[in-house]
């Protein structure tokens, strides 16, 4: 008999903590997942604790009996508190919801442990996948309750050193971006162009930006000089100062290609100092398409765009697709150019 002692209705973290397990036991054992390697007596006590509590599944599970909740989740790294990134969500969201799907969003909240704590919740409400997104492209440690999901990474990378079987992964295609902005500049004329870049330590977006740049300038027969190349660290005062190095030059670069859309703030301030005139003078192009920034700088700011929408959005695509989910591979999606009036 169910016990009547409380009036709240039991949570699978109640059946784990009666049971002795973990509440991603309890979601495997519950929810019927096959191929789990769970001892016999541990679903039994598992069974015996919902059974004593009154344990019902939750009303998004009822598609379970058809082996499906319809209902995806997406676990982010303070993604919703980041203006542009934002739109992995909305482009996951609107993708789930052309499918007649649900899509549960929840921050991790940062150590893995916390994150632990909210894929678990995520099970209780027997999601049918999970989607993870962090706030810029960088490597990310699964938690260890996802294991045995389907999963897609978005804008992240599984650690190497981790040696975890693949996952389907999205994320920019950073070379591409380089390439397309430093051609941008080539094709206005320009073949001296400076790169103001971030940080390479633990950015993919700072190497992959910058192998863009050379493979263009390689393609347009145009010899990489490096004293034109500066690293900042994505903020606008070591841009400014940056390119007050570049103008200092015996032969300064006529264009500048900057790393992200706040270190083209800093270029423009020294520009501007300098009483240079933007296109005129010297051209800017970012990175990023930080509608906020871009759109209101003056000249308004050509930029490369990361497709957070619609990286979102792929996630959705393949954790509904059984032979995309099995492949596992990393798929890069195409950085666009916006053009506006500073190049």
């Amino acid at each position: 008999m169910a016990d009547r002692s409380s009036s709240k209705r039991p949570l699978q973290k109640d059946v784990a903590e009666l049971a002795g397990v973990s509440r991603t036991t309890v979601s495997f054992v519950l929810n019927g997942v096959e191929n789990i390697a769970i001892p016999d007596d541990t679903r039994q006590r598992v069974l015996d604790a919902a059974a004593k509590l009154g344990f019902r599944p939750n009303a998004l599970a009822r598609g379970l009996r058809g082996g499906l909740s319809n209902v995806l989740g997406l676990v982010t790294s303070d993604i919703v508190t980041t203006p542009y990134a934002v739109e992995i969500v909305k482009g996951a969201q609107d993708a789930a919801f052309a499918r007649g799907l649900s899509l549960l969003i929840v921050d991790s909240g940062g150590p893995h442990a916390e994150a632990d704590e909210t894929v678990e919740r995520l099970l209780e409400w027997s999601v049918d996948g999970l989607i993870f997104a962090t706030e810029y492209h960088r490597e990310y440690s699964l938690p260890p309750a996802a294991a045995h999901m389907p999963i897609v990474l978005v804008d992240c990378f599984l650690d190497p050193a981790l040696n975890l079987p693949p996952v389907p992964t999205i994320v920019p295609d950073e070379v591409q971006g380089g390439l397309t902005a430093t051609q941008a500049l080539l094709d206005a004329g320009h073949t001296r162009i400076g790169f103001i870049n971030g940080p390479p330590e633990y950015y993919p977006a700072s190497t992959g930006r910058l192998a863009g740049y050379q493979q263009a300038l390689a393609q347009a027969n145009i010899e990489f000089d490096p004293d034109l190349v500066r690293v900042g660290d994505w903020w606008q005062e070591s841009a400014a100062r940056h390119t007050a190095d570049l103008l200092a030059l015996a032969q300064p670069p006529t264009a500048l290609f900057c790393g992200n859309d706040w270190m083209a703030m800093g270029a423009y301030d020294t520009i501007r100092e300098a009483g240079l005139r933007i296109p005129d003078d010297i051209a800017v192009i970012g990175f990023d398409n930080r509608v906020e920034i871009a759109d209101h700088m003056r000249p308004r700011l050509t930029t490369v765009a990361l497709p957070y929408s619609r990286m979102g959005a792929r996630a959705v695509e393949i954790l509904l697709d059984p032979q995309l989910l099995a492949a596992a591979r990393t798929e890069l999606i195409p950085c666009p150019l916006i053009r506006r009036s500073s190049v």
